[in-house]
């Protein structure tokens, strides 16, 4: 038996380098065949017209009908094109939230760590998501947005395993039929929902992530991870199909992300946590927590105000159609359930602590949004007051139990906020939905009903897809750290750690005393 020799970091390098090229010299072969099929409708002019509001087997018009016909068409679909477009720049403005809240829940030595990665997530996992990830969530599903985009079914090969659809497989780097208006519209709202659930890591995982490792991540979430989880829901996939195929209710539902997002996005942090360990300090010898303030509470709180913002966009907007009038009850559930949230967690944190919290108070904000992200379009405006109210103290008690019992190090409460109250969103639609909408949602004639209106099958599916979420996560999540820790390292040194990653990862702090300056010190 021959001796093996433990590997060097140099050679490591180059294995990982030859790897890394490999992959890309097969993501480019697979991209140049994919660019040989022809493109749809690139310049749109194809794109909204008669077709778009025709009534089935109604006359084929003519004459002065008919241009009038193609005019409403036309506009019918560009005013969706315009609602999706203010729904993405709406979410895309929630980066600026969720950098604020992180950064000021943060210590001051590891502000401008903590904003660069939530201001490269976005460039890094777009790119994954660009090449591969869109392609695997919704290479399968057909037309998009339900045809309110106008077009035809372009996106229409699935890996499909006993008639279940489990991936998506055409559209990589939106080539081929991909090149079209209506996939291009559609590929600018789901980006942005992809870097929502990419982002919510760099919050948990602060304080001690290798900016590197950091890097590599972002291309697995927006390539691989996320877009596989998010086929299931929304792709067409096999959780969506419980409902015809099954007869679960309408197939799992989650209208806006609460799982496809937030809880991917929340039990992904979790796993990194684990394999990171928690930051040197953070518990006493006897396991006790220590408190570890944020720098700069006012800016999170701008954050939170600025992420309630953007929610709008996250949960109307996700309609996909302005003509959808739905949108209106959907707006208000999210305002309620937040508001809520925030006022259930004050109360509870006041009562237990003898003060309001303002930093739980934000969460709890935060965390009513995740919930109701879900079942915003199902629920009755009472139920959504419901959502929030639990999910702000459900907020409150993860809080604690992750530190105190299971020594969960989460610098900004990411877990809690987003990978608790994200499953509780997608069970509370299993629940409160009260039959008024969605009827056709999912392939399944019927509109989308909870228990609590006398549909337990609807909340089976719930369960059934909340408990794959879960098992999904984490050990993807957790096989991945463990393998890119093994691979790559992924903690920062003690060393640099103590002196802050501001000034051992990024080179340059992010608040400079003038006093240093004139001293040169």
């Amino acid at each position: 038996m021959g001796l093996a020799f433990p590997e060097s970091p140099e050679q490591r390098k180059r294995r990982l380098l030859r790897i890394f090229l490999a992959a890309a010299m097969i993501v480019a072969v697979t991209f140049c065949f994919a660019s040989l099929a022809k493109a749809s409708d690139p310049t749109g002019a194809r794109t909204g017209g008669v077709s778009d509001v025709r009534i089935d087997k109604s006359p084929e018009p003519s004459g002065e009908a008919a241009v009038i016909l193609e005019q409403v068409g036309k506009t019918r679909v560009s005013l969706n094109f315009v609602w999706l477009f203010l729904g993405a720049a709406l979410v895309f403005f929630m980066q600026a939230g969720f950098a604020l809240v992180e950064t000021g829940f943060c210590q001051k030595k590891n502000a401008l760590h903590v904003m660069m990665t939530n201001f490269m997530i976005f460039g890094i996992a777009v790119v994954g998501f660009y090449l591969v990830g869109f392609a695997l969530m919704f290479g399968g599903v057909g037309s998009v947005a339900g045809g309110a985009l106008g077009g035809g079914s372009f996106l229409t090969r699935s890996l499909s395993i006993g008639g279940w659809n489990v991936l998506g497989l055409k559209g990589f780097a939106l080539s081929g039929p991909a090149y079209d208006v209506g996939i291009f519209a559609f590929f600018m709202f789901q980006v942005v929902f992809m870097d929502t659930a990419a982002t919510i890591p760099t919050g948990a995982m602060a304080e001690r992530w290798k900016f590197s490792a950091f890097v590599v991540y972002g291309l697995f979430m927006g390539a691989i991870a996320y877009p596989i989880f998010g086929n299931w829901v929304w792709g067409g996939g096999w959780l969506s199909q419980l409902g015809v195929k099954a007869g679960l209710g309408n197939g799992f539902v989650d209208f806006a992300g609460s799982s496809v997002v937030h809880a991917m996005g929340g039990l992904a942090g979790l796993m990194g946590i684990l394999v990171l360990g928690p930051r040197f300090g953070k518990f006493k010898g006897d396991g006790t927590p220590r408190a570890i303030p944020g720098h700069n509470i006012p800016i999170a709180i701008v954050g939170a105000i600025f992420l309630v913002f953007g929610w709008f966009g996250f949960n109307a907007a996700s309609t996909l159609n302005a003509g959808d009038l739905r949108l209106a009850v959907v707006a208000v559930n999210t305002l309620l359930a937040s508001c809520f949230g925030a006022v259930s967690a004050m109360l509870f944190m006041w009562k237990k602590t003898g003060n309001p919290d303002p930093s739980m108070s934000a969460n709890g904000a935060l965390a009513g949004l995740v919930a109701i992200t879900a079942p915003c379009a199902f629920v009755p405006s009472w139920s959504a007051c419901l959502i929030g109210a639990i999910a702000g103290v459900l907020v409150c008690v993860a809080v604690f139990t992750l530190e105190r019992r299971f020594k969960i190090d989460d610098p900004v409460g990411a877990v809690a906020v987003h990978g608790v109250n994200g499953l509780w969103g997608v069970l509370a639609l299993g629940i409160f939905a009260d039959g008024t909408y969605a009827s056709g949602y999912n392939g399944v004639g019927s509109a989308v009903t909870g228990a609590l209106y006398g549909n337990w099958g609807q909340l089976l599916a719930q369960v059934i897809g909340a408990a794959v979420c879960i098992v999904f996560a984490c050990s993807v999540f957790y096989a991945f750290f463990r393998l890119q820790d093994r691979l790559q390292g992924i903690r920062v040194s003690p060393e640099e750690e103590l002196r802050g990653l501001d000034e051992t990862e990024m080179g340059v702090p992010a608040y400079t005393d003038v006093q240093d300056l004139l001293t040169g010190s």
